[in-house]
């Protein structure tokens, strides 16, 4: 797995990662930001199959991903991830505790499908759709994603734009690698267990977000017993349209974990 890090001399680590279909340099902005917080080191991923970690043939796997940044990654850290990047953090959170010290999420659910009694998420056949299409006409299939994330954002097309410039500056994941975080998305419900975290937790949604409902983010910060703060003018990106606000959370969070 390909690691970027940021300020070589800190002391604080964090882990940054990514979401579907792209790669960790979309979040440089981001990363830069956090590296301005005194002591802060940042470990930004590239998911397998994803970036510059395109060259395994391991596919794609959340449970293998935590096991395999756990090896990677000082223990301790802050984990931060972004939408299919949250569920990583999120489990390894859960499943490996000793290693996560805080842990946020941006534009990220604990199930982003709805069922059962969980009516927070989309319906399940979104997913599925865009798992169909990508067989049949990839290129579409993403930018038709691209358009979905920025999707009433107050710099919607500002944040298309960027998501468009940079999506593949790090080469195209295959589709069957992207089908197997489309499974994930689909799958995945940690809804139960949130109340099992014990590590300083914030849930960040955008309001305007068509994937994620923030009335997701604000059950699973309550379920939690985390904090949460919702960013009213963002869709699906707000480390694009509205890092601002965004590193102003983030900050507290460090400072929770570190007392400072």
């Amino acid at each position: 797995m390909h690691i970027d890090v940021y300020g070589q001399g800190g002391d604080i680590p964090v882990v940054l990662i990514h979401g579907w279909a792209m790669h960790g340099g979309i979040m440089t902005p981001l990363a830069e930001g956090l590296v301005r917080i005194p002591r802060v080191k940042v470990h930004v991923v590239d998911l397998p199959g994803h970036g510059y970690s395109r060259d395994g043939d391991d596919g794609f796997d959340i449970a293998d991903c935590v096991d395999r940044l756990t090896r990677l990654v000082p223990p301790g850290a802050i984990w931060i991830g972004w939408s299919l990047g949250g569920l990583v953090a999120l489990r390894a959170a859960l499943t490996a505790s000793a290693h996560v010290a805080g842990l946020g999420m941006i534009c990220a659910s604990p199930s982003f499908v709805s069922r059962g009694g969980w009516a927070h998420g989309v319906a399940m056949s979104v997913f599925e759709q865009f798992g169909a299409d990508l067989a049949t006409d990839y290129q579409s299939t993403i930018e038709r994603f691209l358009a979905l994330e920025a999707h009433g954002d107050d710099n919607a097309q500002a944040c298309l734009r960027e998501l468009r410039a940079h999506v593949f500056d790090r080469g195209q994941p295959s589709a069957s690698v992207l089908e197997m975080g489309l499974y994930a998305l689909e799958h995945s419900d940690y809804t139960e267990q949130l109340s099992h975290l014990t590590c300083p937790n914030i849930w960040i949604p955008g309001a305007r977000d068509r994937l994620v409902p923030w009335q997701a983010m604000e059950w699973a910060a309550d379920a939690a017993r985390g904090r949460y703060h919702r960013i009213d003018g963002a869709a699906h990106a707000p480390f694009i349209t509205h890092l601002a606000e965004l590193m102003v959370q983030l900050k507290i969070l460090v400072r929770e974990v570190h007392g400072e």
